[in-house]
């Protein structure tokens, strides 16, 4: 079995640094967005909640669309960050990705627009690849290099298989909702175990 590498040497894609005065924007952000919904979040309101003027927001986002979208990038960079190492077989891929979905579920603002704003969620996350998605795939392309490498998973162009990874899992967290009456949580894990795999599999 390979080495498992670490995320940040093989990923091509980065999360911004933010400093100080931005990350407590971000973090009045998070909470408006779990409180609120992303309509709750206005400039006016992240100012008084972040201890800052309007204009110091507006030097680093044009609008609360923007601070939003930087906000659930950040969240997503924080989920990554329980994967320090990058997997390097089929059965640990599909491991990460299943384990991912669950802290992606359960993360207090992606959690809150799964459940009760889907078409803000599917606004920010479906209709366009933004920084969030370019960041999972570049971890999910880099640990399906590394996969192939060993064997384990079925040679192609490891981001093209990427995106596909990253549909499948999307479409089933933003569906499980829906579909709880008719699989149970373990039933749900199952079966979307089998397609991660059945995509990866030699």
């Amino acid at each position: 079995m390979e080495e498992r590498q670490a995320v940040a040497d093989a990923s091509g894609h980065r999360a911004p640094l933010w400093d100080p005065t931005q990350s407590r924007i971000l973090d009045a952000a998070d909470e408006l967005i779990s409180r609120r919904g992303v309509h709750g979040v206005t400039i006016a309101e992240l100012a008084r909640r972040a201890g800052h003027s309007r204009p110091t927001i507006y030097r680093s986002w044009s609008d609360a669309d923007d601070v939003v979208r930087a906000a659930l990038l950040r969240r997503v960079a924080v989920i990554l960050e329980q994967f320090p190492t990058h997997a390097s077989t089929r059965h640990e891929l599909v491991d990460d990705v299943l384990r991912f979905s669950a802290l992606f579920r359960a993360d207090a603002v992606y959690g809150r627009l799964l459940a009760e704003e889907p078409e803000a969620f599917t606004r920010y996350t479906l209709q366009r690849v933004g920084s969030s998605q370019r960041l999972i795939l570049g971890w999910l392309a880099a640990a399906i290099g590394a996969a192939q490498r060993g064997g384990s998973v079925r040679p192609g162009d490891s981001d093209e298989i990427a995106v596909m990874l990253l549909l499948i899992a999307q479409s089933a967290v933003l569906s499980h909702g829906t579909v709880s009456e008719l699989l149970s949580e373990d039933s749900w894990e199952r079966e979307l175990r089998a397609a991660l795999d059945g995509l990866l599999r030699p």
